[in-house]
């Protein structure tokens, strides 16, 4: 019987449900370090991507073309997901994410009720600092927010991050913008089981440190629900490329882990079978 093209459709994957938001892609882009606005707007186009992050901090920040970060997102096709980056305790990133709450409402864009959370311990690593983000999670959560929270990979810490109310905990792969890719994704790992042990359908991020498509591919085949990135794609020789590149990665890696890949082994298989083989000896 002959093969129909209706039997090669590539498999669609499901939409990702992150609190009160259903998303088709599956990959978060962030909006800085871009050389330009223009190069920034062809890049968020090429990912995929529907949510884009944007520190509060700067979004009324001006270029020395007299440019604004938001003339260059489209707000009709992008949810913006404002993030509290550059924010070292508590009180300052709750602060901040209320300021960017109030300034989404006034364009009303739907991502005003939540918020990408980051308390960093310090300028150097830039690690999260885990008492203050989880401080700042439980008063956030208590005032109507929808957090999603960065962590490091600590299992215990994303557990705790989950029960203070987090709608998605969000695991870094190695240091913000170290392009190290996932460094011990043995705790990534444990960070799934731990967080979908409670809730099978709980949205973890892989948030953090990627730097080529093969770290994304790499955090989707461990069973993330999504990446979020931005330096891989923005400091890039050619971002543009490696905007498309980061899309067709994500949709790759989360149909590897579903499709569920062979297991390793210490010796090699032989693709076609021993047994039936016809040995031929030359003059018989």
């Amino acid at each position: 019987m002959p093969v129909t093209h209706e039997q090669h459709v590539e498999p669609a994957l499901e939409p990702l449900q992150i609190g009160s938001r259903s998303l088709r892609s599956r990959l978060i882009v962030g909006t800085g370090k871009y050389r330009d606005y223009p190069t920034m707007q062809q890049c968020l186009d090429a990912s995929g991507a529907e949510v884009v992050t944007v520190a509060v901090r700067r979004e009324r920040l001006i270029n020395d073309k007299g440019e604004s970060l938001l003339d260059f997102i489209d707000l009709d096709r992008f949810t913006i997901l404002p993030n509290t980056a550059g924010c070292f305790s508590a009180e300052d990133a709750v602060r901040v994410a209320r300021m960017g709450r109030d300034i989404l409402e006034q364009l009303n864009n739907p991502g005003s009720s939540w918020v990408k959370l980051e308390v960093l311990g310090d300028k150097k690593t830039l690690l999260p600092d885990p008492v203050g983000t989880l401080e700042a999670t439980r008063e956030l959560v208590s005032d109507g927010f929808e957090v999603l929270a960065y962590t490091s990979d600590d299992p215990i810490s994303a557990q705790r991050l989950q029960e203070a109310g987090a709608t998605s905990v969000m695991p870094a792969g190695s240091p913000i913008g170290s392009g190290q890719g996932v460094l011990n994704p043995n705790n990534i790992v444990l960070c799934l089981e731990l967080l979908k042990d409670h809730d099978a359908n709980y949205p973890v991020i892989v948030d953090a440190g990627v730097g080529t498509a093969s770290d994304v591919a790499i955090a989707m085949e461990l069973g993330a629900d999504g990446v979020l990135l931005n330096t891989g794609i923005a400091h890039a020789e050619n971002a543009l490329a490696m905007s498309h590149a980061m899309r067709h990665a994500c949709i790759a890696g989360a149909l590897a882990y579903r499709a569920g890949r062979i297991a390793k082994k210490k010796y090699a298989t032989a693709s076609s079978p021993w047994e039936g083989v016809v040995s031929y000896i030359p003059g018989e």
